[in-house]
């Protein structure tokens, strides 16, 4: 894998990326793989990053990732479009 990373570097090194761009390139890369591999799910994929959910929020902002497209199968309905439960007894 780290003749891989050389290689990589090295193509963009001859590629006149500046190490900013570079820098930007694999965390934005490294983020969305770890959210994906996670369904989307920022807390999960923070606790995976070994970072706290806040730093990855910002990191996302700073980014531009759109965590909705990364989601993927049914979410839960918003509350306002789920059926209505039977209403619980209360007993004394």
């Amino acid at each position: 894998m780290k003749a891989q990373l050389d290689a990589l570097v090295m193509q963009m090194y001859k590629g006149g990326i500046q190490y900013h761009e570079a820098v930007r390139e694999f965390q934005k890369v490294f983020i969305v793989t770890a959210l994906r591999d996670q369904n989307g799910n920022q807390i999960k994929a923070a606790r995976e990053l070994r970072i706290h959910r806040n730093s990855l929020r910002r990191l996302l902002t700073d980014l531009d990732v759109d965590v909705r497209a990364l989601r993927h199968g049914l979410r839960r309905p918003p509350r306002s479009e789920r059926p209505v439960a039977a209403e619980r007894k209360v007993s004394h």
